[in-house]
């Protein structure tokens, strides 16, 4: 997580609280950071919202029991977060429309949904900035890009940017790249994921238990990420070091290389964008 010391947002309301709009949330709540007027959230069940019910600066309502609940929680905030399923969308825009206040911003984190889909079913007096976070937002390590709409001002921007600065690093790009980063930082945890368990299955296979087997590879990726964070130095130099001419590493990554990754990333990574688009395209 980047440094949220006094860090002040004006009101928010989150509509969805499903498990990204918790992590998001998570960020909000962080100490150093205020929320003027607190963080509305509205989710379907009175039980979600009763697990809501005694957080400190939090006011959570169920739209089963108040169907008014979306339309109350956007009135006069500044800021609305939309975190429902990609197709509730176009329904919950149309009925919290009109009880949206002139000049709130509208950050959609719904995959798939283009701002002139946000901008064609909110008045023009709203500001619309789509956003594609990941999920190391859950212990504050998320990449969020974000991306400004046609109306958006810069400290629209701004706004947003410091509100997923809460849960980790932001990167503004334009919408056009939106799809092509959700194929990066958006499914990178998935590759990530996928690397250790390989790496934990071949452990396994030369006689370590699982349980060591997991301290090994987990330990290592966590290791070998935090010298990255903390190194001046690019990944290729930080390889090269552990790779002594010769040795066993070299023999490794000789059959790493002969794998061509950067061309399987290159296949896998233009495989999700090709479905990000279809997704896109209903």
């Amino acid at each position: 997580m980047t440094d949220t010391q006094n860090v002040t947002l004006p009101t928010i309301a989150m509509l969805g609280a499903g498990s990204m709009g918790r992590a998001i949330l998570s960020g909000l709540l962080a100490p150093g950071v205020s929320v003027a007027g607190g963080v509305r959230v509205t989710n379907r069940s009175a039980a979600r919202a009763a697990e809501l019910a005694d957080t400190p600066g939090v006011t959570a309502f169920a739209t089963d029991d108040d169907p008014e609940a979306n339309r109350r929680a956007v009135e006069g905030a500044e800021i609305v977060i939309v975190a429902v399923k990609p197709a509730m969308v176009p329904d919950l825009l149309r009925e919290i429309a009109d009880s949206l206040a002139p000049g709130a911003v509208v950050v959609s984190v719904a995959a798939g949904v283009t701002v002139a889909t946000f901008e064609s079913l909110l008045p023009d007096s709203v500001s619309v900035v789509r956003s594609m976070p990941n999920t190391p937002a859950v212990v504050g390590k998320a990449v969020t890009g974000i991306s400004a709409g046609t109306r958006t001002e810069p400290e629209d921007l701004a706004l947003v940017r410091a509100l997923f600065e809460t849960v980790g690093q932001v990167v503004e790009v334009p919408e056009s790249q939106l799809d092509a980063l959700s194929t990066i930082s958006g499914s990178g945890p998935a590759y990530v994921f996928l690397l250790i368990e390989a790496l934990t299955d071949a452990a396994v296979a030369k006689g370590f238990t699982p349980e060591q087997a997991a301290i090994l590879v987990n330990g290592t990726f966590l290791g070998a990420s935090t010298m990255l964070a903390a190194s001046d130095d690019d990944p290729a130099e930080l390889r090269r070091r552990v790779t002594s001419p010769k040795g066993t590493t070299e023999r490794a990554i000789a059959v790493l290389a002969d794998a061509d990754l950067p061309a399987l990333f290159a296949r896998a990574t233009d495989a999700a964008l090709a479905r990000a688009r279809e997704l896109a395209a209903g």
